[in-house]
């Protein structure tokens, strides 16, 4: 699809999807320290064109604190906050809010002009993805409400679905942009379902790491390679894990995290060697990169859990999922076309 579209405007259209790579990229670890912070719930109403600008008066921003009183966070975890406090996460969820705006216009503008001048035919799939920002909008209110009313949390399901969807339009880009570059295609390959596998784990491994972010898990058990004196966490039964309320428990859940990790790393290992006994000289640079990701995550993951989710120890390691996602996907495409 993209041969036909001539070599200039080519150019132009990889070096706008890799820009919009960075800032979505940039949305991801600003939506995680707003996590990580407690900031998610400091805007309690969803100001579409409002919401553009920041409180310009001491009045807006008490009318802001005033609304931000009325809910169960504040009642019964920070009912002693002040104004000046509050500005702190305000701004947090501020600026998420911000950069989703600037996403879609950043996004939107630049995808009319190229359709005008390459044709709507070439360009429908970054509709799809256009789609998917405004959706993921909708998903990030969704996700606020659920801590608006009984809870002083976002529920963790939310959260990891409007996490997911952040990495769904990422990878979708990051995979156009491929796509663009990389037009070559090899006979050699890896023709079981053993790199898909591998990746559809790194994308479950997500949704488990934002169940650990959401129940507040990485900040129990702060030990490693066992979780207190044990391999299984001593306050739960093996059975538990066959339960959905495994989903709902945090030390199950960082049982899961740890584990998965643990097989992606085995899984990755049974590539290497399919690489290696293969012969498959032209992924040995992707496969590379991305163990040395893998090394890095794992070291993240576990300093993260010895300091109890410190903030800039996790926030790094919110940060390396991005790269491990980007080499994962960047190993995939090169088995798959080039």
């Amino acid at each position: 699809m993209y041969t036909e579209i001539n070599t200039k405007y080519r150019l132009y259209i990889s070096n706008w999807l890799l820009f919009m790579f960075i800032l979505v990229a940039a949305m991801i670890v600003v939506g995680g320290l707003t996590r990580l912070t407690d900031s998610g719930l400091s805007i309690t109403k969803w100001e579409f064109f409002k919401g553009f600008f920041p409180p310009l008066s001491n009045q807006s921003w008490i009318d802001y604190f005033e609304s931000y009183k009325l809910i169960p966070e504040f009642k019964l975890q920070n009912f002693s906050m002040t104004l000046s406090e509050f500005k702190i996460i305000f701004w947090w969820e501020w600026v998420h809010r911000f950069f989703g705006r600037i996403i879609g216009l950043a996004f939107l503008i630049p995808l009319v002009f190229f359709t005008f001048k390459v044709g709507f035919k070439r360009l429908y799939n970054f509709y799809l993805i256009f789609i998917l920002i405004c959706f993921q909008g909708f998903l990030g209110w969704y996700m606020v409400q659920s801590g608006l009313v009984n809870n002083v949390d976002v529920s963790h399901f939310r959260l990891s679905i409007h996490l997911l969807f952040a990495f769904i339009i990422l990878s979708l880009i990051f995979w156009n942009y491929l796509s663009l570059v990389n037009l070559v295609t090899e006979n050699k390959k890896i023709r079981n379902l053993i790199p898909e596998i591998f990746v559809s784990l790194i994308f479950l491994q997500i949704i488990i790491g934002a169940f650990v972010s959401g129940l507040d898990a990485g900040k129990i058990y702060n030990t490693w390679p066992l979780m207190g004196s044990s391999y299984f966490p001593d306050d739960n039964i093996i059975l538990s894990l066959f339960k959905l309320s495994a989903f709902s428990d945090p030390s199950l859940v960082q049982y899961m995290h740890r584990n998965l990790a643990y097989l992606i790393f085995i899984l990755y290992m049974a590539i290497c060697y399919i690489c290696l006994k293969n012969k498959f000289s032209y992924l040995y640079k992707s496969i590379t990169v991305l163990g040395l990701i893998i090394f890095l995550q794992i070291v993240l993951g576990i300093y993260t859990i010895l300091t109890g989710a410190s903030l800039i120890i996790a926030s790094l390691h919110q940060f390396s999922s991005i790269l491990l996602i980007t080499a994962a996907l960047f190993f995939l495409y090169k088995n798959k076309f080039s």
